[in-house]
């Protein structure tokens, strides 16, 4: 089997992994083997797994690399029980996502329907977009909601679960076919950040406030986003894409305090590799709706092939170009 594993800390994913191959292992009791079919990529996950910089995560070289896959079961080992060669399975642990066989225990593979990528974004950006939204945003019937990277692998699903809760939604993104695609989703109003200043149109089309703002951005975006951040609103800090090279604009102006004290309002910082508790609600309420008809998946026009394009992928996600979830294909992997 091949695998991308990171070898060294780097600045970029790039740099810090190699591409290396291993024995086939056959699983042993109590595991499954699973040939991979696609991997998830997530671009700042990754960078930041690559520079040592993710705090709640223990590196120890040379470390296997990604998070997820789906593909399916080729071998059962022994004293398995509710699972049998050609099933499809998913896997969200960190090292085994970007390889192109998996052997581990049976109780680390989550079952899906089909051998359908849909299911992975669900099980993966998807329950990050419910927890985000439903558990640290605490979204309520008929609120008003701003997402930036509106038209990103979480921002798709975001302005979708927010319009199913009843919510109007201002999507924040950049280029007209990305304001488009939001627009499709049932954003209310798309904000292009490339034309459109952030934050005087929320002043003028928004002057009640956003109960629920949630930024993987920072920088110019947060900054509107708290400016404008209604009483008792909740923001939601769920990236920083725009600090992403470790140095963090240090911005001159008043405390944090006088934004959001008179208001009641509440800045809240979303990690979702700390919910791991709340992850199986959340995939199901996702896969619920799914099943229902009422959510879609879209995925980036761009194809990534194999484990050598993983690379490209993450470099694409990071460049702002994305649009939906970016995975690559294993399926031709020798």
């Amino acid at each position: 089997m091949r695998l991308l594993q990171q070898q060294r800390f780097a600045a970029s994913f790039r740099e810090a992994v190699t591409l290396v191959d291993e024995a086939l292992p056959a699983p042993g009791p109590g595991e499954l083997r699973v040939r991979h079919h696609w991997c998830g990529v997530n671009g700042v996950f990754d960078t930041q797994i690559a520079r040592n910089a993710v705090d709640y995560v223990t590196v120890r070289l040379p470390t296997g690399t990604g998070v997820e896959a789906l593909g399916v079961v080729d071998a059962v080992g022994a004293g398995v029980q509710g699972w049998r060669e050609g099933d499809a399975a998913l896997s969200l642990r960190f090292g085994r996502g970007y390889r192109t066989t998996q052997v581990a225990a049976a109780a680390d593979f989550i079952p899906v329907p089909a051998l359908n990528r849909d299911w992975l974004a669900l099980a993966s950006t998807g329950v990050s977009a419910w927890l985000a939204l439903h558990h640290v945003g605490e979204l309520r019937e008929g609120e008003t909601v701003a997402v930036s990277a509106a038209a990103g692998g979480l921002g798709h699903f975001l302005v979708q679960l927010a319009k199913l809760r009843g919510a109007r939604v201002f999507a924040v993104c950049g280029g007209p076919d990305k304001a488009a695609f939001v627009k499709r989703l049932g954003a209310d109003r798309a904000i292009d950040h490339r034309r459109e200043d952030v934050a005087a149109v929320l002043a003028a089309e928004c002057p009640r406030g956003v109960d629920v703002a949630i930024d993987t951005v920072s920088g110019a975006v947060f900054d509107a986003f708290l400016e404008h951040i209604a009483p008792h609103g909740r923001l939601v800090v769920a990236g920083a894409a725009a600090d992403l090279d470790g140095k963090p604009e240090i911005v001159t102006g008043p405390r944090i305090a006088h934004r959001i004290y008179y208001k009641g309002a509440s800045v809240r910082g979303f990690m979702n590799g700390l919910l791991t508790a709340h992850w199986p609600a959340a995939r199901e309420a996702m896969f619920a709706l799914y099943a229902e008809g009422r959510l879609r998946v879209h995925f980036d026009d761009r194809v990534f092939r194999g484990l050598a394009e993983v690379p490209d992928a993450v470099e694409h996600l990071l460049s702002g170009r994305s649009m939906g979830k970016v995975v690559a294909d294993l399926r031709d992997e020798a």
